[in-house]
């Protein structure tokens, strides 16, 4: 298997709600590259970054899928964001 990366890309925000709602802006705006997992983006605070915060459920769902709810949502995991 060959090597793989994780690029971390460091954005602020001035609160942990607010890091969240760009969390998941940038995550879902990021599917248009193959090469992003949006389900594993977390959050953090600056100075302990090394306590991450997950943004989406991110289960697994049948067909290789994943949730893409926010983390602690109530009722089923679903693939996509209802609308």
């Amino acid at each position: 298997m060959a090597d793989r990366f994780v690029i971390h890309l460091p954005v602020v925000a001035g609160d942990l709600p607010g890091a969240v709602r760009l969390a998941r802006v940038l995550a879902r705006w990021s599917t248009v590259l193959a090469q992003t997992d949006p389900g594993e983006i977390t959050v953090s605070y600056e100075d302990e970054q090394g306590v991450r915060h997950r943004v989406f459920c991110d289960a697994r769902l049948g067909g290789g899928r994943r949730c893409a709810l926010r983390v602690g949502h109530d009722g089923p995991c679903a693939g996509s964001v209802p609308r």
